[in-house]
Parts: structure tokens; C-alpha cells; sequence
């Protein structure tokens, strides 16, 4: 590329091949132009703060900054066309514009990648070292989202500046960063911990499901999803479990499409995913986000910071008649099943387990971090008395070898109160049938819960077949053939 009189590179319209493609943007020219608009922008808005006295609302900055870029563009338009005889066709225009809004109010050279639905995963290792999935698809690597890994850190700044949910921030005092994005993707950055900026990106495709969604995807049957909804109108405490990315929060949401539209509820989570409080089903939601603090630390605990554990007490002075905790990673476990306990019933969480018979271990583990005074023998009583259904979602990724990835429920597990040992026991109501070729959960043992689920509408006779109602043997490249 060669450079303008006024150091700007020039706008490229041609891929690496030389064929012509989209109007790509010289990302310096952007920076340089984003620069520019930052400038005029923060000069206007502190010319109204001083005449009228209001700082202005985010509605106002993004309306003023498209305005402001409109004309920085077309300025540069016109020096470009001067200085090369050749003016900037209006789509190159259009795009170049776009490209400075993206680093002035979103997420600058990341934003085509969070606006494309089908790509489920973004991974950083370091700003040229990109990876992207689409769904049913394998990973594979794109372009770099930055120039430098400083550029990159500048851009995760801008972004938790732009959250909104609190202090969270990049930074040598606090080098995590987990925040929600624009859409409801989830953000999880690491540096100076780190020989490089690392990033992950996730999206939840299904942003309002119901169980009837969950059937079309092929997560349950329809045995599963009448099961599931039943439980829930039957005020079970169900816990979701499963290891990263197999649709445990998709899930969640789509049961709790099955509370009564009238009930108040509160959710908790570390960033917004399950939006209940926005999708319109539920009435009276309590949405609460925990805080992250400032990297200072005052008394061994970070300061400012309001963790899920320590937002339980309060929710559960908001009259609610479920709690909804949309991960539970930590202590916060033994404040979670003591509502569970103590309340009227149907509240509901994930956890990460890879196995479905690892939970109440992993339930266990988690409690030690509450206190010393925890022991294994009070988190497995808790664990007892307070979970109700255990339902594991598992993936068999096959697109190494052509395939898709598979999502489903493999097992809804009842717990019937202390068994041998004192461990939680464990009733297998659906589960795989590795006899059949099925890994996904069909009927096995009828739940001793099973009156309370045909006082609200679950006909047991579903329980009799032994396939489910799955409408085929599921279709694997490797296996599960009955």
C-alpha cells in the first residue's frame, strides 16, 4: 500500500490473490480516524456538560460520534481523491465509517466476527494468533484482530470500559477480565499472567428458548422436555451440569420458560447470559450481576468487589419465590443449596462436571471452599437435602471427521436423600443405553418423585418406552448405531 501526503495508508480493495473482494479498511486509517472523531467527540460532549449540566447519555455519544464520523470520512474521502486523482468509491466510504464506529463504540476489528451467528467460539492467543468455530464446524484460524498485543489490551480496556456493569478492567492490579458483550457473547480475557493477551469469546445461539426449542434441536426428546417441564411446575431444585460449551445455560433458560409467568424470581450470575429479566415470559424478575473489584485488596478481599455468595442474602430479602444462579463456581455453592433447602422449591444452577457421576464429588469440592468448618459429611448432607434432579448435557464433537457437534441430555439423575456411606444416592430416572448405540438419555427408572410429577401434568406412560420418543437412532459418524 502506499501512503498519502498526510500519512494515511490507502484503503485497499483487494485480497491476497489480487481478485476483488468487499471494501477493506486500512485498519492505521481507521485508528488514525478514530483518533480524530475521540477528540471532537469528548470536545462536544464537555461544551454540553458545561452549557447544560448533563453528561450525555450513551444514546447521545453514539449519535453524535456517527455524525462526527460521517464528516471526518468524507473529509478524508476528499483529501484521498485529490491527493491520488481517484476518489473512494461510497461503499469504500460506507465501510471505512463503519470501521471507525466499531473502534469508537464496539468491539473495532472484532465486530464482524461477533455479528456473524454462526460462530460460536472466538479464541486469542495473542492479537495475530486468531481462531474462530462456526457452528458444526471445526476450528480455524483468521486474520489478526489487532496490530500489536498493546493495540489489543487498549481494545479489551475500551471494551470493559464500555460494560457498564461496575468496575471491571484490564490492567496490571487486576489482569482477568470477564465481561458480557453487546449480543449476550461472553468475554473472558487474561494478561500479564499470561506471556500474551489471551481472549475467549463465547456465544449462546439460542438466546430465547423454550423445551419445545430443546426437542427441535435435538438437546431432548419429548419424554425428556414434558419430564423437565413437569419438574419444574412440580417446584423441583434442579441442578444443570456439564463441561464448557455443551448448552447447559440454553437449557436453564428454556426451563425456566416453564415458571409461571406470575411468580417473582431473582437471577444471579458473574455476567448477564440468561436475560430472563428481558425476554418477556416472566413478569417479576430480579436480575443481579456480581461486581468485580478494583485490584486493590483491603483486608485480604478485593475491594469493591460483590461476589454471587454474597448477593444471595440479599436476593433472598427480595420476596422471591425462586433463586436462579446461572453458574456456580465456588463457595457461593453452599449459600445456593441452603435456598435451596430452606425455600418453597424450584430454584435451579449449572456447574461444570464432565461426568454426571462426578457431581456430588465436584458439589463436594466446591463446598470446601466455603469455610474450614466444611467438611465432606455436611456438603454431602446439604447436597441431600437440598438438589432434587441432576440433568448432564454432554457433546460428541465430530467435525474432525466430518460430522457435527452433538448436543444432548445424557442423564437426569434423581437424588433420593443419604445412601451408603453417607453420599448422596442416586436414582438413574433416563440415562444412555450403551447396549442400544444410544448415548442420549432414555427412560430407565421411574423417579420416586413420580406422583408429584402427574400432579402437574406428566403422564407416566412415557416412561415406559425404551428408546424415548426419539424420532431416529442418532445419526453419529463413529458409534451409536442401535
Amino acid at each position: 500500500m502506499s501512503a498519502s501526503p498526510a500519512g494515511l495508508p490507502v484503503l485497499s480493495t483487494l485480497d491476497q490473490s489480487g481478485a476483488a473482494t468487499a471494501p477493506a479498511v486500512d485498519p492505521r486509517v481507521a485508528r488514525e480516524l478514530k483518533r480524530q472523531v475521540a477528540s471532537e467527540l469528548h470536545q462536544q460532549l464537555s461544551r454540553l456538560a458545561g452549557t447544560q449540566g448533563l453528561d450525555a447519555d450513551r444514546a447521545t455519544r453514539r449519535q453524535r460520534g456517527r455524525a462526527l464520523i460521517e464528516e471526518t470520512v468524507a473529509r478524508w474521502s476528499d483529501t484521498y481523491a485529490q491527493t491520488h486523482g481517484v476518489t473512494p468509491t461510497r461503499e469504500q466510504d460506507r465501510a471505512l465509517s463503519e470501521a471507525v464506529y466499531d473502534l469508537l463504540f464496539r468491539a473495532g476489528r472484532l465486530q464482524p466476527y461477533l455479528d456473524d451467528p454462526e460462530i460460536e467460539n472466538i479464541l486469542i492467543n495473542g492479537c495475530d494468533d486468531v481462531w474462530i468455530s462456526r457452528v458444526h464446524q471445526p476450528l480455524r484460524k483468521v486474520p489478526p484482530v489487532a496490530d500489536s498485543d498493546a493495540e489489543l489490551i487498549e481494545l479489551l480496556q475500551d471494551l470493559a470500559r464500555q460494560h457498564g456493569g461496575g468496575e471491571r478492567s484490564l490492567s496490571t492490579a487486576s489482569p482477568t477480565l470477564a465481561l458480557r458483550l453487546e449480543g449476550g457473547m461472553r468475554l473472558q480475557a487474561m494478561t500479564e499472567v499470561t506471556p500474551r493477551p489471551y481472549v475467549a469469546i463465547r456465544r449462546h445461539r439460542v438466546a430465547s428458548a423454550t423445551l419445545a426449542d430443546m426437542v427441535a434441536l435435538g438437546t431432548v426428546d419429548s419424554t425428556i422436555a414434558a419430564f423437565l417441564a413437569s419438574a419444574i411446575r412440580a417446584r423441583k431444585n434442579v441442578m444443570i451440569t456439564g463441561t464448557q460449551g455443551v448448552g447447559k445455560t440454553s437449557l436453564l433458560r428454556a426451563m425456566a420458560a416453564e415458571i409461571p409467568p406470575d411468580e417473582r424470581i431473582g437471577t444471579l450470575e458473574s455476567e448477564f447470559e440468561l436475560w430472563l429479566h428481558t425476554l418477556g415470559h416472566l413478569r417479576q424478575v430480579v436480575p443481579m450481576e456480581a461486581r468485580e473489584g478494583n485490584g486493590e485488596r483491603v483486608d485480604g478481599k478485593v475491594a469493591g468487589e460483590l461476589t454471587i455468595g454474597e448477593l444471595i442474602p440479599a436476593a433472598l430479602r427480595m420476596t422471591l419465590s425462586r433463586i436462579i444462579v446461572g453458574e456456580v463456581r465456588s463457595g457461593e455453592v453452599v449459600p445456593m443449596l441452603r435456598v435451596m433447602t430452606n425455600g418453597e422449591g424450584g430454584s435451579m444452577c449449572t456447574l461444570h462436571a464432565r461426568g454426571p457421576h462426578m457431581v456430588v464429588d465436584r458439589i463436594a469440592e466446591l463446598c470446601l471452599e466455603y469455610g474450614s468448618h466444611m467438611t465432606d459429611s455436611l456438603a454431602y448432607r446439604l447436597t441431600a437435602n437440598a438438589v432434587d434432579l441432576i440433568v448432564h448435557v454432554a457433546m460428541v464433537d465430530e467435525t474432525a471427521v466430518g460430522g457435527r457437534r452433538h448436543r444432548f441430555v445424557s442423564h437426569v439423575m434423581e437424588v433420593t436423600g443419604l445412601g451408603e456411606n453417607g453420599r448422596p444416592a442416586l436414582n438413574t430416572v433416563f440415562g444412555p443405553r450403551p447396549d442400544l448405540g444410544e448415548p442420549r438419555a432414555v427412560p430407565h427408572t421411574p423417579p420416586n418423585c413420580l406422583d408429584d410429577l402427574r400432579r402437574t401434568g406428566f403422564d407416566a406412560g412415557l416412561l415406559q418406552s425404551a428408546y424415548g420418543s426419539w424420532s431416529a437412532p442418532i445419526a453419529l459418524r463413529i458409534g451409536g448405531l442401535r
